[in-house]
């Protein structure tokens, strides 16, 4: 048996998971939820994610786990990987911890809304609201400000080595990105996040547009959206096993 991913294709969290297990290296199945139907919702899906959203996980022992933040730290954990750093080297563990936390807060909120405005409500026939898509906007471009300072002093969130705190920021992230959103990318307004952006999306092929900026937010977004690990799930995750 090797581990199960069970969720969405193309959604946001469950790539997340993907892109963790292409950059460990990890053997794994996609179990495909269909949220159009509703699957999410029924009694069986219930009984191991209460909360009735992908996606959760089966590893290979039977261990079940959802959040897709927990799933990636107990993989990172579980194989060994630096992406994680061990709270045995404290500082380093700490930096990491509030890179996760700036990213949740900061980032993952304001993202999350603007895709709900602008993606997620649009496709399920309902009209968004662009006075609540704005707010977003706005204060995503404030708390990149911010990014943007960090990130003129080291190489990634955490400090000057690649961790999940850069990777959590891909699918949101990417979303964005594709709907014209360009803080991320915009070189002349923040240099520093656009390279470590690129870093995370595109270890691969990224998208050509992204290759053009270089600047912090967008050298590091380059850097980070560029990996062949998120180029292999950018688009959705795999239907038959890694």
């Amino acid at each position: 048996m090797v581990l199960q991913i069970h969720g969405s294709p193309g959604s946001t969290c469950t790539r997340r998971v993907g892109v963790v297990c292409e950059e460990l290296g990890i053997p794994y199945e996609l179990v495909v939820v269909n949220l159009a139907k509703g699957e999410q919702k029924a009694p069986a899906f219930l009984e191991h994610q209460p909360f009735g959203v992908v996606p959760y996980i089966v590893d290979d022992d039977g261990y079940e786990l959802y959040e897709s933040r927990a799933v990636v730290r107990y993989l990172a954990a579980k194989y060994n990987s630096p992406l994680f750093p061990k709270p045995s080297d404290l500082q380093k563990w700490a930096k990491f911890e509030q890179a996760a936390s700036i990213e949740q807060s900061n980032f993952d909120v304001y993202a999350a809304g603007l895709a709900a405005e602008r993606v997620f409500r649009p496709a399920k026939g309902l009209a968004g609201d662009e006075n609540v898509a704005q707010r977003h906007i706005e204060m995503l471009s404030a708390k990149l400000d911010a990014y943007d300072v960090i990130l003129s002093k080291q190489r990634y969130l955490a400090g000057d080595e690649y961790t999940l705190a850069d990777l959590f920021h891909l699918p949101y992230g990417a979303l964005i990105t594709k709907i014209g959103i360009d803080f991320l990318v915009d070189e002349t307004k923040r240099p520093h996040v656009a390279r470590c952006v690129i870093n995370s999306v595109a270890r691969g092929r990224p998208e050509d547009y992204l290759l053009t900026r270089s600047s912090p937010v967008d050298r590091w977004w380059k850097e980070i959206s560029s990996r062949p690990a998120w180029q292999k799930v950018k688009d959705g995750l795999p239907l038959k096993s890694a």
